[in-house]
C-alpha cells in the first residue's frame, strides 16, 4: 500500500508538469512497472519528450536522449571499440543507450540498420559488439518518440522492432482549459524555474513495485478474457468473417504478455489487488495496435488497427 501511495503521489506530481497528457502519464508508469519500452506517436509540441525527461527527474537514474537523424550510425548508439595506442588494445567504448532510461527521439528518421541496434539491447537487455557482450543495467527503459505528419526522410520501423515495444501510444492536443493552464505554467516557468521533485523513488523501490504488480490477482475468466482477445487477432474470422479480410498478422506470444502485465500495472496503479476485464479492455489498444497488420484492402477502405481492436472488443465475450 505505501508504494501505491508514492506512486499516486508521483503520478500527481507528473501530472501538473505534462498537463493534459493524464493517458500518457499513465502509460509511462504502466511501462515502467511493467518494465517494458514505450513508442509514443504524436503531433510536435505534446510534451513527449517533456514526459520522459520530467519522469527521469523523480527516479534515481541517468537519462540520455538520442536523436535519430538519417546520418545515424549504429555504433552511435551501442558505442564501439576504440584502439589505444599507448596499450595496443581495443577498448569499448559504451554508447547512449548504456543508461536507465533512454529517449529515442524520432526514432523513424534513422534507416533500419540503426534502429536495429536497438534489438537486442530492448530484447535482451545486453549489447554485443564483436566478440563480447556487455549487460545493461537492471533499470533500463526505452521511450522512443515519432511524428506522424512530417514523413519525408522517415523510415517505417521493422515489425520485428515494433513488436518490442511493450506498448504505442498515440496522443492528442489537450483541451482549451488545459492549454490555458499549460500557458500559465510555461509562465511560471520563466519567472521562478522549475519546481524541483518531490517524489523520488529508488531502484529497489521500482523492483518492490514490480513485484507488487506481477502478484496482483487475475481470475481465470479475466485471463480467458485476455487470451481470447489476442487469440482473435489471429483468427479474426472466428468472431466476425469480415474482419479476415482486413487483418495479415495478429499479436504474437509477445503481445499476450504484454497485455498481462500491462492489465495488472493498470490495476495495481489505480490502486486495486486484482485485474478487471475493463483494466484488459483499457490498455488493449496501446497493447495490440501496434502489433496487428493490415492488408492493403483495409488501407484501401480506411480501416485502422484501432477499428479492428474495437470490433473485437464488442464481440469477444467474458466468461463467468
Amino acid at each position: 500500500m505505501a508504494l501505491q501511495h508514492t506512486f499516486g503521489e508521483l503520478r500527481s506530481q507528473l501530472a501538473k508538469r505534462i498537463i493534459g497528457q493524464e493517458k500518457l502519464v499513465d502509460r509511462l508508469l504502466i511501462s515502467l512497472l511493467a518494465d517494458g519500452h514505450l513508442l509514443v506517436e504524436g503531433a510536435p509540441g505534446l510534451a513527449k519528450t517533456t514526459a520522459i525527461k520530467a519522469l527521469a527527474d523523480h527516479l534515481e537514474g541517468d537519462f540520455h536522449r538520442i536523436q535519430f537523424t538519417p546520418d545515424l550510425l549504429p555504433s552511435d548508439v551501442t558505442g564501439s571499440e576504440i584502439y589505444r595506442a599507448e596499450t595496443g588494445q581495443f577498448e569499448f567504448q559504451h554508447g547512449p543507450i548504456f543508461h536507465n532510461l533512454v529517449l529515442a527521439d524520432e526514432i523513424n528518421r534513422a534507416p533500419a540498420k540503426v534502429q536495429s541496434a536497438l534489438l537486442e539491447a530492448m530484447g535482451e537487455r545486453q549489447v554485443s559488439v564483436g566478440m563480447r557482450t556487455f549487460p545493461l543495467d537492471r533499470l533500463f527503459m526505452v521511450m522512443a518518440t515519432q511524428n506522424p505528419i512530417e514523413q519525408e526522410g522517415t523510415y517505417p520501423l521493422p515489425e520485428a522492432q515494433l513488436d518490442r515495444f511493450l506498448m504505442h501510444v498515440v496522443i492528442d492536443y489537450p483541451s482549451a482549459e488545459a492549454e490555458k493552464a499549460i500557458l500559465h505554467l510555461a509562465r511560471n516557468d520563466y519567472r521562478h524555474g522549475q519546481v524541483a521533485a518531490e517524489v523520488r523513488l529508488t531502484a529497489d523501490q521500482v523492483f518492490e513495485a514490480r513485484y507488487e504488480v506481477s502478484d496482483i490477482y487475475m481470475s481465470e475468466p479475466v485471463e480467458q478474457y485476455l487470451l481470447a482477445l489476442v487469440l482473435a487477432t489471429r483468427d479474426p474470422s472466428s468472431v466476425d468473417p469480415e474482419l479476415a479480410r482486413w487483418t495479415a498478422f495478429g499479436a504474437s506470444p509477445r503481445g499476450t504478455i504484454a497485455l498481462d502485465r500491462c492489465a495488472r500495472a493498470m490495476a495495481w496503479l489505480e490502486g486495486r489487488d486484482y485485474v478487471s476485464p475493463d483494466d484488459v479492455r483499457n490498455i488493449a489498444f496501446d497493447v495490440l495496435r501496434h502489433r496487428i497488420l493490415l492488408t492493403f484492402e483495409a488501407e484501401a477502405e480506411g480501416m485502422t488497427a484501432d477499428a479492428i481492436i474495437q470490433r473485437l472488443i464488442d464481440r469477444v465475450p467474458v466468461t463467468a
